[in-house]
């Protein structure tokens, strides 16, 4: 088993404990932290916040990580691809693969937040988001392994892209999927490296799973996909029966990646309680 570290926001106040978090799950064996990819919360989410426009650009943030980890992975959960031009957001990741020595995690999704859409983007129905996502990741790894890229489409049009240098993993970084719906779902056995199911969608995690690895065995990629359990964020003090029985809930789904948070105010002491506690057992 494998920990990621979650439940981290990505609110301007919550910077230090964000970065103190990531800083130690780096010096205590957790495989990857994931970051939420926000500028604006929406209301959906957001209204739970005092200050739900006050954030972080992750992945600048992220990048600024890099230089203070040394092993373990950073990615997102998840970035809204259609909020951002493809192209740039390759660019971007591609630089920061490289800065890392190759530990980025690209999570993916079609967004929901439509407050910070229509801010900074365009918001369009469900199904041209989806649309969006799918030609969007097409380009980003078109452009991670290809010597020259053209696109033209509805949404994008692209000539003669070139990006160099490419990623250091390959073919190109990990993708990390976390929606429910069914396009998405199959866009996630077709592509994807991860596969988590919010433990919101318990009820048919079954249903789910089943139609990614539908996905996955019609697109030649059968074991290709690994799928995470775990936790989107800490409600209750560190308990060290609490966190096990989280972990043998993903155990018993098939997970062999668990996501895992604590509380802001004591995570870097419950991350090394955890790292002596509970991770020696899955080494």
């Amino acid at each position: 088993m494998k920990f990621f570290l979650t439940g981290l926001g990505n609110l301007y106040e919550n910077s230090e404990s964000i970065m103190k978090g990531i800083i130690a799950a780096d010096k205590h064996g957790f495989s990857g932290a994931l970051m939420p990819d926000h500028y604006m919360w929406g209301q959906e989410i957001g209204h739970r916040m005092e200050n739900p426009y006050v954030t972080l650009e992750t992945w600048t943030f992220l990048t600024y990580l890099a230089g203070k980890t040394e092993n373990i992975h950073l990615g997102t959960l998840v970035t809204p691809l259609p909020f951002r031009h493809p192209g740039i957001l390759a660019k971007r990741l591609a630089t920061l693969d490289n800065l890392s020595g190759g530990r980025v995690i690209l999570g993916v999704g079609a967004g929901w937040s439509n407050v910070e859409f229509k801010g900074y983007s365009e918001w369009l129905g469900t199904k041209s988001r989806v649309d969006k996502t799918m030609e969007a990741l097409d380009i980003i790894t078109r452009l991670w392994t290809e010597d020259s890229v053209c696109h033209e489409s509805k949404y994008y049009t692209i000539e003669k892209a070139v990006l160099e240098p490419k990623p250091v993993q390959k073919p190109y970084p990990k993708l990390l999927f976390g929606s429910s719906g069914k396009r998405m779902l199959r866009l996630t056995g077709r592509m994807g490296d991860y596969c988590y199911i919010p433990p919101w969608h318990m009820e048919k995690a079954a249903e789910m799973k089943e139609t990614v690895l539908g996905a996955a065995e019609k697109a030649g990629r059968k074991g290709k996909v690994e799928f995470i359990g775990g936790m989107m964020g800490a409600r209750a003090p560190y308990n060290t029966k609490e966190y096990g029985k989280i972990i043998e809930m993903a155990e018993r789904t098939g997970a062999n990646t668990c996501n895992i948070a604590f509380p802001r105010e004591t995570i870097v002491e419950d991350i090394e309680k955890f790292s002596s506690e509970i991770i020696p057992s899955y080494l």
